[in-house]
């Protein structure tokens, strides 16, 4: 059955405490000053409150960094490049480092207790230093709501442009510079029942799960055009107004649950343990090319009983790099998890296509809400479950209502350079955004008509194959750094595979499941719909079908 909350228990040793009066216990004699860092979307005042109404002794003096930001229009200036203020949409990663947000980084409260908090409390001088975590969920949903602020803007309420370009990379950066040195660890998503990890525990944990199979927590978000199956077959958010994009691995956002149950759990970032053991999860090459970031994602598009997905395609890479940023670009892939004859996959350039044409449709749908018809421009094709369509950056894509798509792309996941959504209004009312000027800008015009079906909807081919098993290769392009393989199982079939110094991240897209055993003894059972990463340091391992019928398993990894 799939899992809403895999979990794995702490390292031995470390302490794990739930509520305000166990983490106050946690707390260092009287005469410490003690930082408490973390992201904007926390509630500093209330984790303020409480912390000190629990810590016995003398009293205790509070700082709160907020306080000491730079006035906004300085904040601003300092994280966004001037040519990138009038675009609406996108704006470079920022580069800063959280100093930035200061007029002057304050001193720590003289004599006595103290604890400083807020985004950049690392940054004042300290005794302890804990960090105080909310999922980047939480933050999307407040700025959704309107609730949200953005980094050094206490106040004001927060956008998704800057939530995402600029806030984000910065508290990463942070977060993991301090990740070393961290004392300690708190998950407030429950904020009257918060969780505490001890720095040592957390970096021991992490440090056993970077070399065996795990799996994150997985979510999914609302949208439009979003879909029921994740409703209806896994058990999500049944109340939700629909489930359309699932955060199987999305490794800037995943997270992985470490506790002793559901009420004494801290969701720890995936993205720690690539940062404090690189080698391990992504093998010496991959870390040598992409740094600590995990470059492959894994994540669902429901749109059983929804809508289709915008026309759009993803940034070249000189484009990506210099435009926005990124060092890697987003190449992408659909995996047909559920699909049928009646449902289609847009993809790619019509023989016939006329740019120019293209652009006037898009441009008087955008400014006049005149509707258009996608398939003069681009082509469709079934969606055949099982069918695996390559989608390299600039071709423009999407998938039609009525298919889950198993998503298996390039990690960066948030530039949609949108040409056309249907004229339908988000959630709030308001149209839509539609970069298409970004879009028209990395049109890949030359892959079109013949050449789509020859190159990018390919046949499988057998790799390797044993007894009651074998090993496809389902899509491989030289431009694109990945490759999607796929398993076929018996039941109760074993086949055997190593990961040769390179990550692997696996899902079961069909079948009762399979179990992977390491060589180390590990064994982690993994169900139907169900992602896995395999750490670079795993190495050989084993894949047993269930008994109950044929199983499928795709595998990603960067070639």
């Amino acid at each position: 059955m799939y899992r809403l909350d895999p979990r794995y228990t702490p390292a031995p040793r470390t302490v794990l405490a739930t509520g305000w009066q166990a983490i106050a216990d946690q707390l260092p004699p009287a005469g410490a000053v003690v930082a408490i860092d973390g992201p904007p979307s926390v509630d500093w005042d209330l984790l303020a409150d409480r912390l000190v109404a629990a810590w016995p002794g003398e009293a205790v003096r509070l700082l709160d960094v907020r306080e000491h930001y730079a006035p906004p229009a300085e904040v601003r200036r300092r994280t966004v490049r001037p040519e990138d203020a009038a675009d609406p949409y996108y704006c470079k990663l920022a580069e800063n480092t959280l100093d930035d947000l200061f007029g002057d980084v304050p001193r720590p409260p003289e004599g006595g207790s103290a604890v400083v908090y807020g985004p950049g409390a690392a940054l004042v001088r300290h005794d302890v230093l804990w960090y105080a975590d909310l999922p980047k969920r939480h933050a999307e949903d407040a700025v959704a709501g309107g609730r949200g602020v953005n980094l050094g803007l206490p106040g004001e309420q927060g956008d998704f442009r800057r939530l995402f370009y600029v806030d984000w990379p910065m508290l990463d950066r942070h977060r993991d510079a301090l990740a070393p040195r961290l004392d300690g660890w708190l998950d407030v998503q429950d904020p009257e029942r918060p969780v505490y990890l001890d720095g040592e525990g957390l970096r021991a944990t992490l440090a056993t799960l970077a070399r065996r199979p795990v799996r994150t927590r997985p979510f999914f978000n609302s949208t439009p055009w979003g879909g029921h199956w994740a409703q209806q077959e896994l058990g999500f958010d049944p109340e939700a107004r629909n489930t359309a994009l699932g955060y199987e691995l999305i490794a800037p956002e995943a997270g992985i649950l470490v506790g002793d149950g559901p009420q004494a759990q801290a969701e720890v970032p995936f993205q720690l343990m690539c940062v404090l053991h690189p080698e391990d999860v992504l093998g010496d090459d991959v870390h040598a090319r992409f740094g600590t970031s995990f470059p492959i994602r894994f994540d669902y598009l429901d749109t059983v009983g929804g809508g289709n997905l915008s026309v759009h395609c993803h940034p070249r890479e000189p484009y990506m790099r210099e435009r926005f940023g990124w060092p890697y670009t987003q190449h992408e892939t659909y995996y047909m998890t559920l699909g049928g004859p009646d449902s289609k996959v847009f993809l790619g350039l019509r023989e016939d296509a006329d740019v120019d044409f293209f652009r006037k449709e898009v441009l008087k749908a955008a400014t006049e809400g005149v509707p258009m018809d996608p398939e003069d421009h681009v082509l469709t094709f079934p969606a055949e479950q099982g069918r695996l369509f390559m989608i390299p950056a600039g071709t423009p894509h999407a998938s039609g209502a009525g298919n889950v798509v198993l998503e298996i792309s390039a990690t960066p996941y948030l530039y949609s350079l949108r040409f056309y959504d249907w004229l339908r209004p988000g959630a709030d009312g308001s149209p839509r955004p539609l970069p298409y000027e970004h879009g028209f800008a990395n049109l890949e015009t030359g892959r079109r008509g013949a050449a789509v079906a020859r190159d990018l909807v390919q046949e499988p081919r057998t790799l390797r194959e044993g007894a009651g098993w074998r090993e496809e290769v389902i899509g491989a392009l030289d431009e694109m750094f990945y490759e999607v393989r796929r398993y076929v199982l018996d039941a109760g079939a074993e086949a055997e595979d190593a990961t040769q110094g390179r990550f692997h991240v696996l899902n079961v897209v069909e079948g009762a499941g399979v179990t992977v055993r390491t060589a180390a003894g590990d064994t982690h059972e993994l169900a139907c719909a169900e992602t896995l990463t395999v750490p670079a340091a795993v190495g050989h391992y084993t894949l047993r079908a269930a008994d109950g019928g044929p199983v499928r398993v795709v595998k990603a990894l960067v070639r």
